[in-house]
């Protein structure tokens, strides 16, 4: 086999190898019950830690992938070359990676297309900038292991043989990493890639050494991890003032179609927030593909995440009313409510009542006026028997089986964390006449986890028995049409998400009046200019759709309030063009743009 291929293997199977548990499984039977250990060895020392049944059993299958993974390596370690040795050998505490297995870590990048953020990071390790760290975080498979590959591939024959990189594992410590990094000082390394070190319990308390001592010293050093909050915490306490963040979460649909080599508002719609969907620059399966992978995501990437930082963060010290949650094992399922709350518009009041679905409500009051189509199913849907299945779908526990109740004060804080995290962010809905009552909606920033949710919700309604009574092409069209109602829904939110971080000197919002709205409106402060839209997922025009943006009494009141409008357009997935004087832009070119 070519050499280059079996090398690019070996370097998938050591990257895989280093995410999977070391060691073995081991049992004892203490007092008639069975208790298990993982048992590992680490410099020249036998560890153990006792792990319980379901631990052990999510080991299991772990431990014996590593030891095939091991198995092939060797077979593919024995038909290479034999490797020059190195002058010098020095011996390291924790995995770092240098010299020829470096080659082999970013052979698998080779033809990547790069993020925009990459520019930040290159900025960062080849411009003048001392004394800091850079971190750089986000949720799981957001890109953030495959930039650090890209900007060692890209870098010259001089900076490479000083590059380092130190992938942490669960047990390493602050202690270990600082002797493998005072070495790599010692030895004229100047380039430290650290991922994953959010996966040490000390972290959070003791970050300032890379700062104070190794940047300090004149390496770049780049942190990196999913454990987001845990970065977050770090910055605010041992890093202040000494670090530069670069957040990978938010993948705006220009960055999904560019780096993926995916196109379509309805393809970012179902997968969107995640740099995981298979296409012409990548080769994964999507995270978003199934409710099992989702729920899966949703668990580890976010749940957990905010769990460890609150764990790791002052000695367990800020959970806050989340303490009682978290103590009783609810803390999850609070937070998986609370992302089902805000990707299916709940009321504020979602977490306190038995769960109803609102999108059932509004798709059941908009199928009975359609036009053409009219259909009253879901009115005559077994209201309590979905609402049973969909509340199993989604795993989420009702007031009657919580042990802790869930309050407004849980609500409000886990909020807080989803928005330190960068997968919520509130946007304004303001109102003519104003109203003193302040308005927000808060939007999701990764669409292909609520479109998941969406679709199960859907999916679910086919086991309803007066459902199936109807045919396969009326059950069709209704199902297509629901979820073509939460893409419409979907596609507006995606628009004045993506305009409001595009726009961080103008205000965006949705207008409300007594009777209709604007979807959008953009006012530029600076020149007392306003811009009105209408958003629609559809691909036809007609007057219906731009009959707001030319009421007289609407546009008179916004320009008195906010400005002269210079642009009254709808965003739609058709044509870019002009249909009586109103402004029609299709919605992948006006994200291009943004």
């Amino acid at each position: 086999m070519d050499e280059k291929i079996l090398r690019q293997e070996l370097a998938e199977i050591q990257t895989k190898i280093a995410e999977l548990p070391i060691g073995y499984l081991s049992k004892k039977t203490i007092a008639g019950k069975i208790r298990y250990y993982l048992q590992w060895t680490e410099n020249g020392k036998k560890r153990s830690k006792y792990v319980d049944d379901a631990l052990a059993e999510k080991l299991r299958p772990q431990i014996e992938e590593r030891k095939r993974l091991q198995a092939r390596a060797k077979e593919i370690k024995a038909q290479l070359p034999a490797e020059k040795k190195q002058a010098k050998r020095l011996s390291f505490q924790t995995t770092v990676i240098r010299g020829e297995q470096l080659h082999s870590l970013i052979e698998s990048v080779e033809g990547y297309k790069k993020r925009t953020c990459f520019a930040a990071l290159q900025s960062y390790l080849h411009g003048n900038s001392r004394d800091k760290v850079l971190i750089l975080y986000g949720l799981r498979r957001t890109g953030k292991t495959t930039l650090i590959r890209q900007a060692i591939a890209d870098m010259n024959g001089a900076d490479f043989a000083k590059c380092a990189f130190i992938q942490v594992r669960t047990g390493n410590t602050l202690a270990q990493v600082n002797a493998d990094l005072q070495l790599l000082l010692k030895n004229g390394f100047q380039y430290l890639f650290l991922d994953e070190v959010t996966l040490m319990d000390d972290f959070i308390e003791g970050a300032a050494l890379f700062s104070d001592v190794f940047a300090a010293c004149g390496m770049k050093v780049v942190l990196s991890g999913t454990d987001s909050l845990g970065f977050l915490f770090s910055e605010d306490e041992q890093l202040y003032d000494r670090c530069i963040l670069l957040h990978t979460t938010f993948i705006p649909y220009r960055e999904f179609e560019s780096v993926l080599g995916i196109k379509g508002i309805d393809e970012y719609i179902r997968y969107g927030g995640t740099m995981s969907l298979g296409g012409v620059h990548y080769n994964e399966p999507s995270t978003f593909a199934n409710k099992k992978s989702t729920d899966a995501y949703v668990d580890s990437a976010i749940a957990r995440n905010i769990q460890r930082s609150l764990k790791c963060y002052q000695s367990e010290g800020h959970f806050r009313a989340l303490q009682d949650l978290y103590e009783f094992g609810e803390l999850t399922s609070a937070i998986n409510r609370v992302i089902e709350d805000i990707n299916h518009r709940f009321t504020q009041e979602v977490l306190t009542r038995d769960f109803v679905s609102n999108d059932l409500r509004l798709s059941a009051r908009n199928l009975r006026g359609d036009r053409n189509h009219p259909n009253d199913i879901l009115d005559r849907i077994d209201k309590e028997t979905f609402t049973e299945r969909l509340k199993e779908l989604l795993e989420i526990k009702n007031r009657k089986e919580q042990r802790i109740a869930i309050t407004d004060a849980h609500r409000r804080e886990i909020k807080e964390y989803l928005d330190l995290l960068d997968l919520t962010v509130d946007v304004e809905v303001q109102s003519i006449p104003a109203s003193n009552q302040k308005k927000m909606r808060t939007l999701f920033s990764q669409p292909g986890m609520r479109y998941c949710q969406a679709e199960e919700l859907v999916k679910s309604l086919l086991l309803d028995a007066t459902f199936q009574n109807l045919s396969a092409v009326d059950r069709s069209a209704v199902i297509e049409r629901i979820l073509d109602e939460i893409k419409g829904r979907m596609m507006k939110d995606i628009v004045l998400l993506e305009t409001k971080m595009a726009n961080p000197q103008k205000q965006v919002f949705k207008l409300q009046f007594a009777v209709g709205e604007f979807d959008m409106v953009v006012v530029d402060p600076a020149s007392n200019t306003s811009k009105i839209y209408e958003i629609k997922h559809s691909k036809e025009r007609t007057p219906d759709q731009y009959r707001r943006l030319v009421d007289e009494k609407k546009c008179r009141d916004t320009e008195f309030r906010f400005g002269k409008i210079v642009t009254r357009c709808v965003i739609y997935r058709g044509e870019t063009t002009t249909l009586n004087g109103i402004e029609y832009d299709n919605v992948e070119e006006f994200l291009r743009r943004l």
